[in-house]
């Protein structure tokens, strides 16, 4: 019954408010993505705009990777508005993106094509500084025990509102159009304003005083990250935790088409079981947190996460199987959502104050380069070893960041609570 009783007090963490808060957030931050990537090339698209040109819209989403070098200014400059360091500054870029995003909606792209990309970047930018606002928001409103549930419901957010923003957005457009598809989702991120409305500020301390502006500002977060025991291990160990599944999750459709799955079959599973698998993911590695805490569910999780790699495995030997692709789709999103979690817990507890936005957005570029930067090498990798051995292959590359891991822990490195 103890166990029982542990585990209900890690879930009901979930019905904070503040907790409920930072899901209503995470929506926001995950709502602009998509209008910038996928539906707006869609938009493109279908109004025959050249293919090479729709390519080269991919390079407006290049404020995600360098938001850390303007990080700093959202740290420490005064926002407009007077409420508070991260609310004032959630406020004023959330206003503008509302703007942003209708006015995209109200241009054609076969005549101001110029002007759309334009407007797509600074979507983008605006977007990537909302992130680091709402990141360094959830990392101080929420304690130590609570980061696991804000890593779930911030992904969780995120999730819902990639799914509103994709399938969401071009079903509208479909009906009333793009003007009416991009006014839609311009309304929906003003809940974003509602919360910060509603929500406390936290503390936010000031900067201890050393040379000038530019240090205390600039220098001064990444001088705090490089004072800690074991920092660089702690770098190397954030880019290698899921680059095993960033490497077969860029090669999962290319196997399934692989296997003679239709867009169609593939598309019913992936936004069915994968959607609910990963909703599912994310608050159970909040629970485990809560339960275990940071490097314990980082370990468990990561595990779970490099199995889930096997099941791709499973897919390339029963072919065009539509319950092993279920299973698939469905093994890979949970264990993904958990680990993502734990990893995002982790990250929080790295943090400190007055650094939060700065440390916090370098450690997510980070994370996120794995994806970006080594995954393009599956596709050479899976026709060179053939794609059992390559789902194996990104089984097994995780394990070395995990050996880290506990490497780090027993030598106490990042000195943070959450390392237990």
């Amino acid at each position: 019954m103890a166990g029982t009783g542990g585990w209900r007090e890690a879930l009901s963490v979930y019905a904070d408010r503040r907790v409920v808060l930072i899901l209503v957030l995470g929506f926001a931050s995950g709502l602009p993505l998509l209008l910038v990537y996928s539906t707006l090339s869609a938009w493109l698209s279908l109004e025959h705009v050249d293919r090479t040109a729709v390519g080269l819209f991919a390079l407006v989403q290049l404020p995600y990777l360098y938001k850390f070098l303007w990080a700093p200014l959202l740290d420490h400059v005064p926002p407009p508005l007077p409420i508070g360091q991260r609310r004032g500054w959630g406020i004023c870029i959330q206003l503008l993106l509302v703007a942003s995003i209708v006015a995209m909606g109200t241009l054609s792209p076969t005549r101001s094509l110029f002007a759309m990309a334009v407007l797509a970047t600074i979507v983008a930018f605006l977007s990537a500084s909302q992130d680091v606002v709402i990141d360094a928001y959830r990392v101080e409103l929420l304690g130590q025990d609570q980061q696991g549930a804000g890593g779930a419901v911030i992904q969780a957010g995120y999730r819902i509102a990639m799914l509103v923003s994709g399938a969401g957005a071009l079903i509208i457009a479909d009906r009333f159009g793009w003007f009416a598809a991009y006014a839609t989702m311009g309304v929906l991120l003003s809940l974003g304003i509602v919360a910060f409305l509603v929500a406390p500020e936290p503390a936010h301390p000031a900067t201890p005083r050393r040379v000038g502006w530019l240090d205390e500002t600039v220098v001064a977060p990444f001088r705090d990250f490089m004072d800690r025991h074991g920092w660089a291990a702690i770098l190397i160990f954030v880019v290698g935790y899921k680059l095993g599944e960033a490497m077969a999750g860029a090669m999962a459709t290319p196997l399934y088409i692989d296997l003679g799955f239709t867009p169609k079959e593939i598309g019913y599973v992936s936004k069915g079981f994968g959607f609910a698998a990963t909703l599912i993911g994310v608050f159970a590695g909040g629970s485990v947190v809560a339960r275990m805490g940071a490097v314990r569910a980082l370990l468990l999780c990561g595990l779970l996460q490099s199995a889930g790699n096997l099941f791709y495995i499973l897919q390339a030997a029963a072919g065009h199987d539509l319950r092993v692709l279920a299973l698939c789709v469905a093994a890979e999103n949970l264990t993904g959502g958990m680990a993502g979690t734990a990893l995002i817990a982790y990250l929080s507890g790295l943090c400190r104050q007055p650094f939060t936005a700065t440390q916090y957005a370098l450690l997510a570029s980070l994370a996120a380069s794995g994806r970006v930067l080594f995954a393009s090498s599956g596709g050479a990798l899976s026709k060179a070893m053939g794609w059992e051995g390559f789902f194996l292959g990104t089984t097994l590359v995780t394990l070395p960041a995990l050996i880290l891991l506990l490497w780090m822990h027993r030598r106490g490195a990042g000195g943070r609570p959450t390392l237990r």
